[in-house]
């Protein structure tokens, strides 16, 4: 297991050491965990490393296999069983971290799923990307199955409820679709923005929110901005987006920074001493995905050198307070990501869509609203004129990329040193 934990930092957990080898033969690795989460975790995350991994240990081709218990966990994770969201074992409300900048979400996401449709209702989050929404619509279903286990959960993303039912559509199972989104008892929709200029997926989503309303069925939405400032969604959706609580989670405090890097460090089995835990906060001011992607750093290069998590460690990892703290413009951004993808400054400003272009300009976007302090708007203006919204999509784009991709992750945090020193 720690040959797998090296191999891919970004993934490593401390409950990893609790993970034990059930059989290995015929090229079969099993591995069994605690929980069906765990496996699921693993599954979709770190097949590849421990792959890797066995391969390099025993010299073999070696294909891997997570199992509860014994049994395998293959087919149930693989399940088209739509009633039965898929969590992430890490965003549990125990250890999601409160500060001034989250309270009032965190408490009313508590208060939701001790009462389904009662007490805040629809309950709507918004923030910037990776300030915690996710974490805690995932402790929302956690807690809901504890406290209601035969209720009925719908947890998917906006994208995913599109393409659901566009597919329905082709299909002819409309009628099916309505009934599995309109009869369950918690409805959850993270990044609900993305049903912008969809005018017919609005409409569907408009009577499914209705019909769950009328009934007092739960409705727990998120969204990169508040439901007014979504662009091209009509007054009927965003009237009804406002209809119940709306709570914005801020940028964490320096104070909650720290709480946030020791909370994952742990997680992470990483021992780090409190003046490691407050260096990374005074230079990583942004988001909580920040803070995970500088103790990934962290923790790959002490790793790969052999040196002790101490101060001086995190100073040559990360760079210290003091150059991370100049004055650092929307040009300085542009002029390194060019650089480093070898494209033209007025590529980024064209309004040329291939991959090799629309990359570095998203990633440009997203690191000009991580290190400036310039608003949408004005990051829009220096790349072509674009509007916030497509600055807003770019910035949540490249925050799920990084959370999911080790390359971008660590392409972000070479830029951002590069920007930075």
């Amino acid at each position: 297991m720690e040959r797998a934990k090296v191999l891919d930092p970004a993934n490593s957990r401390k409950w990893f050491d609790d993970l034990a080898i059930k059989n290995f033969s015929g090229g079969l690795l099993e591995i069994t965990c605690s929980d069906a989460e765990a496996a699921g975790f693993l599954q979709d995350n770190c097949t590849k490393s421990f792959t890797l991994a066995a391969q390099q240990i025993t010299g073999y081709l070696v294909s891997i296999k997570f199992s509860v218990d014994g049994k395998t966990e293959k087919g149930k994770l693989s399940s088209t069983n739509q009633t039965d969201p898929r969590l992430h074992p890490d965003y549990t409300f125990d250890n999601f971290v409160v500060g001034p900048c989250n309270r009032l979400a965190h408490a009313s996401c508590i208060a939701v799923s001790k009462s389904l449709g009662t007490t805040y209702n629809p309950l709507f989050i918004h923030g910037n990307a990776g300030m915690g929404k996710t974490h805690l619509l995932h402790g929302i279903c956690r807690e809901t199955r504890s406290n209601f286990p035969k209720a009925k959960i719908q947890f998917l993303s906006c994208e995913e409820f599109v393409n659901r039912f566009i597919s329905a559509i082709e299909a002819g199972s409309l009628a099916e679709f309505k009934n599995l989104y309109r009869t369950v008892d918690l409805l959850i929709i993270d990044d609900v923005q993305f049903l912008r200029e969809r005018e017919q997926s609005q409409e569907e989503f408009f009577h499914t929110f209705n019909a769950l309303y009328d009934n007092r069925r739960q409705i727990v939405l998120s969204a990169d901005s508040s439901p007014g400032e979504i662009s091209s969604l009509p007054e009927r959706l965003t009237s009804r987006f406002k209809c119940g609580l709306v709570a914005r989670i801020d940028e964490p405090t320096y104070e909650t920074r720290v709480a946030i890097v020791q909370k994952k460090a742990r997680l992470r089995g990483m021992k780090i001493s409190d003046e490691v835990a407050e260096h990374i906060a005074g230079i990583v001011k942004t988001n909580i995905r920040e803070l995970e992607g500088a103790l990934t750093m962290l923790y790959a290069m002490a790793g790969a050198s052999g040196e002790e998590i101490n101060l001086d460690t995190a100073k040559k990892s990360l760079g210290d307070r003091e150059t991370t703290d100049k004055n650092i413009t929307i040009t300085d951004i542009i002029k390194v990501v060019t650089a480093y993808y070898d494209v033209r400054p007025a590529d980024l400003q064209s309004k040329k869509r291939s991959q090799s272009i629309t990359m570095p300009r998203q990633i440009c976007m997203y690191l000009a609203r991580s290190l400036t302090s310039h608003s949408l708007e004005e990051i829009g203006g220096h790349l072509g004129g674009r509007d916030h919204t497509t600055v807003m999509h770019a910035c949540s784009k490249i925050g799920e990329l990084q959370q999911t991709n080790d390359k971008i992750q660590s392409q972000l945090t070479e830029l951002a040193k590069r920007i930075t020193k």
